[in-house]
């Protein structure tokens, strides 16, 4: 039986932690976090994942999760590390986290061991920064001494067809040794595809590549919406039009920001990296703008609304739906709606939130009680307690706008009780 270490117990090594135990491996988690270390030994997950939940309850004593990198990197055949990359206020990649996981594990590895980093970089960090802390160990990843590869983690939280198990992935390493070892693991646990690319800069590449694809399009369709808008056109109605094309479009939704560890910070990634090697990514920092901007004008949304009811931002009674960044998780890394209650308390609004999967953060019991304190509503998250709550209420506590930030309300029954509505792009 192999032995496993995953570094960084969140979103993305917690489930990869409980797969490995499904499929036989001993595994260790190592994280800095005592209070999540505990939970996890005690099969309970610090995190609201069901397939996470459901695995740390029947894989009791299956995954031994410590603080000590010198209890179980120096027993583990595989080295795992999945600890956030986040950026900066200035928008800059920070990689100390990574840094400091591998200089710990570069203190405590053997050779011959496999080292593989899931963590999202930019193209040229392992080489750059990762073989550098190993060669001051001793280490040379060129000569096989540690096996060191890239996976990109993909894992989408909430998304119960797409899952760790079932995703493909891609691997590549610094040999192509790593690259076939990686490879191999990953075909011992996930039931996918497994691409082994050429090398590993192109592994990294392809995370970021994929994260900034869908950063663009979303801004592509932010602007389009803000233009119909104006026009008096209805883009989710256009979207759907265009979705009938069965080759060339892809359909994707405007909304109140972009949220999520990945797509508003990878691209970041890249443009930073760009900007070392002599080239400006103008079309990839627009959308950034763009997307970056969507508080902004979910905001301004509820102020012209105000306006045509003569009424002010100042003092209003503004009700937030919504704190995690999608539908149906707890997960409120980058979420737009710490941006739109930051803008809206600069106005000297009131601000009420709940968020049925964020308690922490809910300054009001339930759904009910934020209805009844506002006078005006933003959803931010489309959390399915929001799609389908009974708009009647909205009536019934005198709600007077509805900003809907996901367009997933029915606009045509608020609107036919008096309420004024306004979505991203219709109206």
């Amino acid at each position: 039986m192999k032995t496993i270490t995953i570094v960084g117990l969140g979103y993305v090594g917690l489930p990869l932690a409980c797969l490995c135990a499904e499929n036989g491996y001993k595994v260790y988690g190592l994280d800095v976090d005592i209070n999540k270390i505990e939970l996890i030994n005690n099969g309970e997950s610090p995190i609201k994942d069901e397939y996470v939940i459901e695995k740390l309850s029947s894989l009791k004593n299956k995954i031994n999760a410590t603080i000590d990198a010198g209890k179980c990197i120096p027993n583990s055949d595989i080295i795992i590390v999945c600890v956030p990359t986040p950026i900066d206020k200035n928008n800059v990649p920070d990689l100390t986290a990574l840094m400091e996981s591998v200089s710990k594990i570069s203190k405590f590895i053997k050779k011959d061991r496999l080292l593989i980093i899931e963590s999202t970089i930019y193209p040229g960090t392992i080489e750059e920064v990762v073989l550098p802390i190993l060669k001051n160990e001793g280490f040379d990843a060129y000569k096989n001494d540690i096996l060191v590869a890239h996976c990109p983690e993909r894992i989408d939280p909430g998304n119960k067809k797409w899952t760790i198990k079932n995703l493909p992935r891609v691997v590549g390493g610094i040999t192509k040794e790593a690259t076939k070892k990686a490879a191999e693991f990953y075909r011992s646990v996930i039931e996918a595809y497994i691409l082994e690319l050429s090398n590993v800069k192109v592994a990294e590449a392809t995370k970021i590549m994929e994260n900034t694809f869908r950063d663009v399009n979303i801004a592509f369709v932010n602007e389009m919406a803000q233009s119909f808008d104006k026009a008096g056109i209805d883009v989710v109605e256009v979207i759907k039009g265009a979705s009938t094309k069965p080759f060339a479009f892809m359909p994707h939704y405007p909304g109140a920001g972009v949220g999520g560890h990945c797509i508003p910070v990878d691209p970041y990634y890249l443009i930073e990296k760009a900007k070392q090697i002599g080239f400006n990514h103008k079309f990839l920092s627009l959308a950034r703008e763009i997307n970056n901007n969507m508080p902004h004008y979910t905001t301004e949304l509820l102020e012209n609304e105000l306006k045509k009811l003569k009424k002010s931002i100042k003092d209003a009674k503004v009700g937030i739906l919504g704190l995690a960044y999608k539908a149906n998780v707890d997960d409120i890394r980058e979420s737009p709606a710490f941006e739109i209650m930051n803008i809206l308390k600069t106005k000297d609004a009131n601000v009420f939130v709940f968020d049925p999967y964020v308690k922490s953060g809910s300054n009001v019991k339930d759904l009910d009680e934020l209805l009844n304190k506002s006078d005006y509503i933003i959803l931010v998250t489309d959390h399915n307690e929001f799609k389908n709550m009974d708009l009647n209420k909205l009536k019934k506590y005198r709600v007077l706008v509805v900003i809907d930030g996901r367009n997933c309300l029915d606009k045509e029954k608020i609107k036919s009780m008096g309420i004024s509505y306004h979505g991203i792009g219709r109206s």
